[in-house]
């Protein structure tokens, strides 16, 4: 199983037209966490598409063409990259730059965004949410097999036998696409036999285990083989040196992010109660010490048998080094373990 960070770069609103030096002062420590990452043998860094004042990445491509500068091994992905209001050609071509910049590294994660700024930000409508994405993602897709392609749909210009360059240094670039718990998702992503990569940041994990055999049980209706599938869970973590550390130094940026979203749809406001919860060894938070997250990492690769798993990072109001601290034990002290139980070098992940 591949181990590795995902991050959304959230920073504090700073109302300003420019010098944004909080925003600065993030993307800089991105790429601190990113190199560390990579040093200590993770095998993915995704950066997530946002178009809002509390996250810094609306341009996924271009942080991780930075990333690769200051890295040498690890996969550069983003999670997500919002296809439904972006350009396939666009998004095929920024990715394909990264993946040369990088000698073949680069990844995109496709979905339709959990926030909805970039819809009217780039003049969609929020009435053809699902029909964007699949008109999208087969653009994308085609692209991605074809140097030259001819191409009809509904919300973008035609293509008449055009090439779409740069190419990458991969054969092709791999493509995920990320889920939040849709069954029709789910199936989209079986039928086309592409890697999923499921968000599992509120319910219990055990409820998404139908979810997934939905997605296998559609791959092989549509004549693949589900045992090749790739398939990554992505949950937000924090590790420190003993579980009641880590609850307590996480869960304060845990409840400002979660009741700031919250305001915004609905929920009720996130209690202590309901963290520890949300964290207990059946639950989606990985919070807690090296041997919590390692018994996690078990317990849902029993029940999903994946092939990776995203450690989201949410920072809030924690000092940059425990960040970076959490990222060292998850490379030093867990991987290590994960991947012996299973049987996997970092080697044989890439073969």
């Amino acid at each position: 199983m591949q181990l590795g960070i995902s991050t959304f770069g959230e920073v504090a609103y700073e109302n300003v037209s420019g010098h944004a030096v909080k925003a600065h002062q993030r993307m800089q420590e991105l790429l601190l966490e990113a190199k560390l990452a990579d040093e200590i043998g993770l095998d993915v860094f995704a950066v997530g598409e946002h178009h809002r004042s509390d996250f810094i990445i609306s341009a996924p491509e271009v942080t991780l063409g930075a990333i690769a500068a200051v890295t040498k091994n690890i996969r550069l992905s983003s999670s997500v990259t919002v296809l439904s209001s972006a350009d396939p050609v666009r998004v095929f071509q920024n990715f394909a730059t990264v993946d040369l910049i990088s000698n073949g590294r680069a990844e995109i994660m496709a979905g339709r965004g959990s926030f909805i700024e970039s819809f009217p930000l780039f003049g969609y409508s929020l009435n053809d949410y699902d029909e964007l994405f699949a008109e999208k993602l087969d653009l994308l897709v085609q692209i991605n097999k074809n140097e030259k392609i001819s191409w009809k749909g509904k919300h973008r210009a035609s293509i008449q036998n055009l090439g779409v360059y740069p190419r990458p240094y991969q054969q092709s670039l791999p493509i995920w696409i990320a889920v939040g718990g849709t069954p029709a998702s789910a199936v989209r992503a079986g039928k086309i036999n592409l890697p999923m990569t499921v968000a599992i940041l509120g319910g219990m994990p055990a409820q998404f285990v139908p979810f997934v055999n939905l997605y296998r049980q559609s791959a092989q209706e549509a004549g693949h083989n589900p045992d090749k599938l790739q398939l990554a869970i992505n949950s937000q973590f924090y590790i420190a040196e003993n579980s009641q550390t880590a609850a307590s130094e996480f869960y304060p940026s845990y409840e400002l992010l979660m009741n700031r979203v919250g305001r915004e749809r609905g929920w009720s406001p996130m209690t202590r109660q309901q963290f520890e919860f949300l964290r207990s060894p059946d639950g989606p938070l990985f919070v807690g010490s090296v041997q919590d997250i390692i018994d996690k990492l078990r317990y849902q690769h029993k029940l999903f048998k994946n092939t990776r798993f995203l450690g989201q990072i949410i920072k809030g109001a924690l000092p940059h080094e425990k960040i970076l601290r959490s990222i060292e034990l998850l490379g030093t002290e867990v991987a290590p373990v994960i991947r012996k139980e299973l049987g996997i070098t970092p080697e044989l992940q890439e073969k």
